[in-house]
């Protein structure tokens, strides 16, 4: 179960507003962005959330890989996005395919500010 979770936090992204408020535009994306990063998409699912007296909804965009999964969440009305890769390198390292894909993500969105985390998961002799 070795596998790479890639995230990140996007503050002040200066993409179209479209972006972060259309969920079968953003789904699509998404599942293009998988497959042109070599990885495997095998469903998709997405959400738009309604509007608040803040402004537009935001929009959860999944898609569910072989290798694990893609996780986008849109904040219009702060300009901000999370963004979740994780694959398992088990059968073998997607690891560069992951990053390619946040990489992707991180040109989409434009943001001013990026927080970006990497995480090392299911490797127990990690652990000792």
């Amino acid at each position: 179960m070795q596998g790479l979770h890639l995230t990140a936090d996007l503050h002040d992204c200066l993409c179209e507003a479209r972006w972060m408020v259309d969920a079968d535009l953003l789904g699509d994306w998404c599942l293009e962005a998988v497959r042109q990063a070599g990885l495997h998409p095998v469903g998709r699912l997405v959400h738009a959330f309604p509007a608040t007296p803040r402004g537009a909804g935001g929009v959860t965009a999944t898609v569910l890989l072989a290798e694990s999964h893609l996780c986008v969440h849109t904040w219009p009305e702060l300009r901000a996005v999370t963004v979740d890769v994780y694959v398992c390198n088990v059968e073998g390292d997607h690891s560069t395919r992951a990053s390619v894909l946040l990489d992707r993500l991180l040109a989409l969105f434009q943001a001013a500010h990026v927080e970006r985390h990497e995480l090392r998961r299911g490797d127990i002799r990690a652990a000792f």
